[in-house]
């Protein structure tokens, strides 16, 4: 067997994602009621059994670093491992200028694993991903490179960098955010979309970042820098991730791959999980998602009197350990551990974080509550626009919370 190491990239600021990213690197972002974000990455390459990575922070990491540390131990007798790795600044005191220059400043990590294969992948994506099938694709075609790139309509090739594959899947050439797509072959209405899901030859990949940190005028990144010139020297391929396969996974989930960058992206990433048949599902046994367990005891759902409208019910939505909805009314909503809700409260398509408290009576819709906030008893959100823009951010139409806001009453 191949020898793989896996760096993920998890050092980016996440600004569209501000304030949730005030306090957290994006990738700690809370998710699906008891994920981070990153656990969906991390989660694939254990799933494939491809179990040495290296997590690459930068900016607010204390937060990862702590879900990292407390979720992610893996045995080391067996040489598996997750491990955090700080901005090092081994050439110089800088940050990481882009996605080539964060391994660039941190190969002596690949000098120390000496692996066949490195995996360079985001940590800031919703899917599920064998990547041994995309392995696999990369070692019969006996690439420098492969990309993992999925199909999407073409009128949104403007939001990512677009490939033009042959009928073998050998990289034609790579444009980021072109005006004037190419299509694929086999479907004129849509383009091949890079997901910044990277395999490399060890060799291939130190020779491209060393070549590239030498050039001062790039941006050092993959997608802008590196791939753009490399598939004109080297055989760089293309793995169309519609063909990935998951055991247990519905037809309609194949392909399933959401970029959570921007705030209405998260939102409604986080919306696809409450559907009564959802296009992406968190129950899926033989593939799970795996992240930090708590000691949070079962959600309890108390009072049932009608006559009063004093009734604890939550419909169509997700319901984390811990929660107390005590006489309230939830749907369409995403509860994470320690919520509680009070008597004839009411929360409808909002997504709450841990150890939230909303007081009796309050109205919530459409609004994104981080951790450790109390809403006061009687207060609406998400009602009166003009009324919320004077208390709380509104990013792409959602009421945002931040987190540990005290609120007036």
């Amino acid at each position: 067997m191949s020898k793989v190491l896996a760096m993920i990239l998890a050092g980016g600021e996440g600004r569209r994602l501000d304030p949730l990213t005030r306090d957290r690197a994006k990738p700690a972002v809370p998710f699906g009621g008891r994920y981070r974000i990153i656990d969906f990455v991390l989660s694939n390459f254990a799933n494939s059994g491809l179990l040495k990575l290296k997590v690459l922070v930068q900016y607010k990491s204390d937060s990862l670093n702590t879900h990292l540390s407390r979720a992610w131990r893996l045995s080391a007798f067996l040489g598996q491992y997750v491990e955090a790795v700080p901005a090092q600044m081994r050439t110089g005191p800088e940050w990481y200028k882009g996605s080539a220059d964060a391994i660039y400043q941190n190969l002596n990590l690949i000098t120390d694993e000496e692996p066949d294969h490195v995996c360079v992948f985001g940590a800031d994506h919703i899917y599920r991903m064998d990547v041994r099938q995309m392995l696999q694709f990369h070692e019969e075609h006996g690439a420098d490179c492969t990309v993992a790139a999925i199909p999407v309509p073409i009128e949104q090739a403007g939001d990512f960098g677009v490939i033009e594959a042959d009928e073998h899947g050998r990289m034609l050439s790579f444009t980021e955010k072109p005006k004037d797509p190419k299509p694929m072959l086999r479907d004129r209405t849509k383009v091949l979309a890079s997901m910044g899901n990277y395999i490399f030859t060890t060799e291939s990949l130190v020779r491209e970042v060393v070549r590239d940190a030498a050039v001062s005028e790039s941006a050092h990144d993959f997608g802008r820098s590196v791939l753009t010139e490399m598939y004109k020297r080297s055989k760089v391929f293309v793995y169309d991730f519609a063909d990935n396969t998951i055991p247990g996974q519905t037809e309609r989930e194949r392909g399933y791959w959401r970029d959570v960058g921007s705030m209405g992206a998260y939102y409604a990433s986080n919306m696809d999980l409450i559907e009564v048949d959802p296009v992406f599902s968190l129950y899926n046994d033989r593939w799970p998602v795996f992240t930090a367990n708590t000691n949070s005891p079962p959600a309890k759902f108390v009072f049932a009197n009608r006559e009063e409208g004093r009734i604890g019910i939550a419909t169509d939505s997700i319901v984390s350990e811990g929660c107390i909805i005590s006489g309230a009314q939830v749907h369409r909503s995403i509860l994470s551990p320690g919520v509680r809700i009070n008597s004839y409260a009411s929360l409808t398509d909002s997504i709450v974080f841990d150890d939230v408290k909303i007081g009796r009576h309050a109205r919530i819709k459409k609004a994104i509550i981080d951790k450790q906030v109390e809403i006061p008893a009687g207060m609406e959100i998400g009602y009166d626009a003009h009324a919320d823009a004077q208390r709380f951010p509104i990013v792409d139409g959602i009421v945002i919370i931040p987190k540990g806001m005290k609120i007036d009453e």
